[in-house]
């Protein structure tokens, strides 16, 4: 297993909706096991495959960030499939690093997917758990969490990227 390197805000990977994974094989377990590595490296509770440059319908979550055995969630061709209320709270992103903003997601959500065996599965999440769900497939379809900002905090984060870019620290 690897540690793969992030993708970071401004490769377009991050804004190409992704492909739905076909046959589970060998190379979607091994890309499995490589986000799990890179995503508790990091560390951080979510990842999306584009977020290591492979553009497929595949993410992992764990809250604990592997502190509690069995709480890692492989999620293969995810789709959120209902939602419920709004929260508004702080979140970050692995490819935005280092920056935190306020937005608001559902307070809970249902996701539809297949689990790391091809085994269709379903799972409500409430408050981090939907937020990270949410925040995980806005990934697969092409968005990040900036994409939900508006005006002064969206050009905010913004310039200072570009700013970072150019002195060749992004």
């Amino acid at each position: 297993m690897s540690v793969l390197p992030i993708v970071k805000y401004g490769d377009e990977v991050l804004r190409i909706p992704t492909a739905s994974v076909g046959e589970i094989d060998a190379s979607i377990h091994k890309l499995i096991d490589d986000m799990v590595d890179t995503m508790y490296a990091a560390p951080g509770v979510g990842l999306a495959a584009n977020q290591v440059g492979v553009s497929l319908r595949l993410m992992i979550i764990d809250l604990s960030v592997g502190r509690r055995p069995g709480e890692l969630h492989v999620c293969i061709n995810p789709e959120i499939v209902e939602v419920e209320g709004a929260i508004t709270e702080d979140e970050g992103c692995l490819s935005v690093p280092d920056f935190v903003e306020v937005v608001t997601r559902p307070e809970r959500a249902r996701l539809r997917y297949l689990d790391r065996n091809g085994e269709p599965r379903e799972m409500w999440g409430e408050g981090l758990m939907a937020r990270a769900m949410c925040h995980e497939v806005d990934h697969l379809n092409g968005m990040l969490y900036v994409d939900h900002l508006r005006g002064l905090k969206k050009d905010r984060i913004l310039r200072k990227i570009q700013k970072l870019a150019r002195a060749g620290m992004w």
